[in-house]
């Protein structure tokens, strides 16, 4: 399943890249687009995990680098019974995490400074189990893909103007509405992705951490630190943030148009009451393996 939508996905956005194409350029544009999308399709499923953590600087663990955060999630994979994925850590103060990856098998996890630091043991582990779940639902593909089409188009948007050079005025003012259009059509696509996604992960990482408290609480710590710590990473490639657990973005008045997840406060009303059908507590989840 997770294939099939990931070739949906493939053929709207190069539609999508070819139509913004044929704006600026015609029959001429549209055929450039859709070579550049062809080449774009395959460079998504070998390269994008690769191309995402490199634009947020993610250094990989190892016995020197945050080793208590790859055994973390080492084990955590193992409980789930899934692959181990590559664990990744980034200097950034604001707490969050992402996944990556075209399959389980070739897969990453990344988590900030902020979020080691700002959270405890149990926290952690949650938004780890979380991630991981992204994983074993092949959301991880889907999203980054979607990540490297959205900064495609929303680049290509933003040189309309350089295309249009020397054209009649009604050709601007359609290059115009392209420059407007295109980026908020990519965001779009993200919001229909993102939104069903995240409570689904929830769900899954709830179960893959053993508590969906730890995980409600994490999500509410770190929607609280999201909203006034910057990320400027973040902030620089905002076609990534449907990628993250919590929204990066709030410093600029466009991370309204990549505003793809779900309330917080309904995400954590799910893990509450997913807790209460499980007869788990604060006091009464599962023992923590990690403290």
């Amino acid at each position: 399943m997770g294939y099939t939508k990931t070739a949906i996905l493939m053929a709207a956005m190069t539609a999508l890249f070819m139509a913004v194409g044929y704006a600026l350029g015609g029959g001429a544009g549209l055929l450039i687009a859709l070579a550049v999308a062809v080449g774009m399709n395959g460079y998504s499923y070998w390269n994008s995990d690769k191309a995402v953590l490199r634009m947020h600087n993610a250094q990989e663990c190892n016995s020197q680098v945050y080793p208590e955060l790859e055994r973390m999630v080492h084990q955590l994979a193992d409980g789930a019974d899934m692959p181990r994925p590559r664990v990744y850590v980034i200097n950034e103060d604001q707490p969050n995490a992402f996944a990556t990856g075209r399959n389980p098998e070739n897969a990453a996890v990344a988590a900030t400074t902020g979020l080691l630091r700002r959270m405890s043991n149990e926290e952690v582990a949650a938004v780890m189990a979380h991630e991981l779940a992204h994983i074993r639902n092949f959301d991880t593909l889907i999203m980054t893909i979607t990540a490297t089409f959205a900064g495609a188009i929303s680049m290509l948007a933003n040189f309309a103007m350089f295309f249009s050079a020397g054209r009649e005025r009604g050709n601007i003012v359609v290059t115009l509405l392209v420059m407007i259009l295109a980026p908020m059509a990519a965001a779009v696509v993200q919001m229909a992705i993102s939104r069903s996604r995240e409570y689904e992960a929830d769900r899954v990482g709830a179960e893959i951490c053993g508590n969906p408290l730890w995980l409600a609480s994490a999500l509410e710590k770190i929607q609280g630190f999201a909203s006034r710590i910057d990320y400027d990473r973040a902030e620089a490639n905002p076609q990534t943030a449907h990628m993250f657990i919590i929204n990066p973005l709030h410093v600029h008045k466009r991370d309204k148009l990549f505003s793809t997840h779900p309330n917080t406060e309904n995400r954590i009303a799910a893990l509450v009451k997913l807790a209460e059908e499980q007869g788990q507590s604060v006091s009464r989840g599962r023992a923590n393996p990690w403290g």
